[in-house]
């Protein structure tokens, strides 16, 4: 009997490791929608300009079209991500996606600045809407283990996909057709999501729905959006301004003020023992820092493709398809790599990798020939940043009840949104130091790699010890 029970063991664990039809189709509808949102993050990095002329934004404004989108995606992402906790991440995901593409489509058609800044705010704040909750409607449909690991790889991988998708489509559609179109191409997928989910999204709704704390969500919301806005000012006007001082300041007050208010309420927002547990904020280190520098990368390496090799717009998100299909293989690895070599030595192994493909950077010169190098390294660097992402979002998630995810997966999406932002000012202002484009270029990317080598062997020491 003990034989019969050992041999059909492993049969067992391999049917556990298994997905079902049904997890199959749930996440094929997840990942579409988070490589609709993933999309919609670059779309328009190359329209801006036919955007401006098209609607009469002055130059100085044309930022806000990009701001706009930053800071309520950013800054509402924790909230709306415990929301989903109270009130039902399916409902909030739905939501989510309907005004996703209602706001796609008001973009599309917009006649005015105005109309089409609305546009960009509700666009971001349906991104914090439905980011966390399609995430933690991921996590809490697969057990910590291989499934979800591997679900989250996929995840990863089809965000950065994403990411180099929505660079090549804005630049193919301003070109063939209009920038308008880089809106409206997204009505039918949200369209289709919100028609598929209500059947297909399996209906978790709290047990005991507690109150919602107003003061901290008030708190830690007003504080992202200053530290955001702050952020993207420096970014336009260097670190020393006083909009960028001041907005910096008043963001990192408010965040105290979060974390003090969360201390004494009831119900607080996040309760303070997630946030001192090692895997949530080490996690969300990691996850920080790997969207910083990558982020940032493609930020410096677009003003090398464009101001020293004189490539056109769609030219330049063309070459960073390579870059794609890199982090496309680092999201389908990274699943199989966690479950092999635990997450701490995951970011290890892609933290090193990315660090060194990032370095060779360095030697990037005028020749047309070091578009070569810049295939290679940011092939292999997508590789290993992806592999960082996906033990990242492994780590901030595991270890907490199901009640919690979208509490965690609204922690990891503020980590990746901020991220995002910090990137580009804080490599801005290291190329303004420098004497010309190139030298600037090859200064911050040192300075690129050199931050990704730190914030490895930080995290992984910090992690140290624990059980993957």
């Amino acid at each position: 009997m003990s034989t019969l029970a050992a041999a059909a063991a492993p049969v067992a664990a391999s049917a556990a490791e298994r997905m079902s039809p049904r997890q199959k189709v749930l996440l094929t509808l997840l990942l579409g929608a988070q490589f609709m949102i993933a999309v919609d993050f670059s779309i328009l990095n190359v329209a801006l300009p036919e955007v401006g002329a098209g609607l009469g934004f002055s130059l100085a404004n044309l930022q806000w079209i990009a701001t706009a989108f930053a800071l309520a995606a950013a800054g509402f992402t924790l909230l709306f991500g415990r929301v989903g906790d109270l009130v039902g991440r399916k409902r909030l995901f739905i939501a989510g996606m309907a005004v996703l593409g209602g706001a796609s489509l008001l973009g599309g058609l917009s006649v005015s600045p105005g109309m089409l800044l609305t546009a960009r705010v509700l666009q971001g704040l349906a991104t914090a809407a439905v980011t966390p909750a399609g995430l933690a409607l991921l996590t809490s449909s697969f057990a910590e283990g291989r499934l979800r690991e591997k679900a989250l790889g996929l995840n990863g991988a089809l965000m950065s996909a994403g990411f180099t998708t929505g660079a090549i489509l804005g630049g193919a559609l301003t070109s063939l057709l209009s920038w308008r179109w880089a809106f409206l191409i997204n009505v039918p997928v949200a369209a289709a999501v919100v028609a598929l989910a209500p059947r297909i999204v399996p209906d978790a709704r709290p047990a005991e729905r507690s109150r919602l704390d107003v003061p901290g969500a008030a708190a830690v919301t007003l504080g992202l959006l200053a530290l955001v806005f702050g952020l993207t000012q420096a970014g336009e006007h260097g670190w020393t301004g006083p909009v960028a001082l001041g907005s910096l300041l008043v963001g990192a007050v408010l965040l105290v003020v979060f974390w003090f208010a969360e201390k004494r309420a009831a119900s607080p927002l996040v309760p303070p023992a997630v946030l001192t547990r090692r895997t949530v904020v080490w996690g969300n280190v990691t996850g920080l820092l790997a969207f910083v520098t990558e982020t940032s990368l493609v930020f410096l390496l677009t003003l090398y493709l464009q101001k020293v090799l004189g490539y056109s717009a769609l030219s330049t998100g063309l070459a960073f398809g390579v870059l794609g299909l890199g982090t496309v293989l680092g999201g389908t690895l990274g699943g199989r790599a966690v479950s092999r070599l635990g997450a701490r030595r995951t970011i290890a192994v892609g933290g090193v990798t990315q660090a060194i493909a990032t370095l060779a950077l360095v030697a990037l010169g005028t020749s047309s020939a070091g578009i070569w190098l810049l295939l290679a390294a940011t092939f292999v660097g997508g590789v290993g940043n992806m592999l960082v992402i996906v033990a990242f979002m492994v780590t901030a998630t595991s270890g907490l009840p199901a009640g919690e995810q979208g509490l965690a997966t609204g922690i990891a999406t503020m980590s990746q949104q901020v991220g995002i932002t910090m990137g580009t000012p804080i490599m801005s202002a290291v190329v303004a130091g420098a004497s010309s484009v190139l030298p600037g270029v090859r200064l911050a990317i040192g300075v690129n790699a050199a931050l990704v080598l730190v914030a490895t062997t930080l995290v992984v020491g910090a992690l140290r010890g624990r059980r993957d």
